[in-house]
């Protein structure tokens, strides 16, 4: 780095800092590819994970909409800070409007999450390797990494992305009601689903401590979502076992990927809905 540099980056906050080393031959050495490989060095390139809605199941009751926001630490926005920006949803019960896809699901509401794709567009954008993919698939974040440029949200064609305009506050103030396996989120950064990366690692964490093979039953309930959802029309598990629920649903007749003609390969699978 040269003295002309080391001015600049002494006259630049943190994000800013960050944003321009993206730009820079320093910020190459920290790009993307080699941020990965050490962000995804806990993943198991061997499993491939995904998701399955069945809209004949689902009765849109918003109970993973809740559990989602509660397990991951989605501070309420509040009646003020709602005047003035959108409240933050991992998941979301949305009307289809993907044009072709929306008469595939119909017209009722539908349970939207990351789509966690196999060719994700936000990890294309992000020039400071803050998203990137695992190798089991999950299109993760870094949070405090995030510089804020919203590249990400301007690049998912799901609008599955949210930013953070306030700090998070949470209801009475109180540390107590925070889950200790989330990390909270500032203002100022990017944030969506990451299909509960930490209660999967904790589940593969006690397979291996336990030295018991992984069920699929162990996993089909697993993500704050789909336990929370009453009558099972969430269905999460491992898409490279063919034996796999969740595998077998993608292999419905029902089944239908949103946007697929895009080719980004969204893991998330609809069952339309037939009755």
């Amino acid at each position: 780095m040269s003295r002309g540099d080391d001015k600049i980056l002494k006259q630049l906050s943190r994000r800013e800092a960050l944003a321009w080393f993206a730009g820079s031959a320093a910020g190459a050495a920290l790009s993307r590819p080699a941020l990965a490989a050490a962000a995804s060095g806990r993943s198991d390139p061997s499993h491939r994970w995904g998701m399955a809605i069945d809209l004949d199941r689902c009765v849109r009751c918003h109970g993973c909409v809740v559990a989602c926001a509660s397990e991951n630490n989605i501070a309420p926005l509040g009646r003020s800070a709602a005047a003035n920006a959108r409240p933050i949803h991992w998941m979301t019960m949305l009307v289809p409007d993907f044009r072709r896809e929306a008469s595939e699901l119909g017209p009722a509401p539908a349970p939207v999450p990351c789509m966690h794709c196999d060719r994700p567009e936000c990890v294309k954008v992000c020039p400071v390797g803050a998203t990137y993919q695992t190798d089991d698939g999950i299109v993760a974040q870094i949070w405090d990494r995030c510089i804020g440029c919203r590249y990400c949200m301007v690049a998912c064609p799901y609008g599955r992305r949210s930013f953070n305009w306030t700090q998070p506050i949470f209801p009475g103030d109180n540390p107590s009601s925070v889950n200790p396996d989330v990390a909270v989120r500032p203002a100022g950064v990017v944030e969506k689903c990451t299909l509960c990366q930490h209660r999967i690692q904790a589940t593969l964490e006690k397979s291996r401590l336990d030295e018991q093979p992984l069920q699929d039953e162990q996993l089909q309930r697993l993500p704050a979502c789909a336990t929370a959802c009453p009558t099972h029309a969430i269905t999460f598990g491992d898409l490279a076992d063919p034996t796999s629920l969740v595998a077998r649903l993608a292999q419905s007749p029902r089944a239908v990927r949103l946007l697929a003609h895009l080719g980004t390969g969204p893991k998330v699978i609809y069952l339309r809905r037939t009755r």
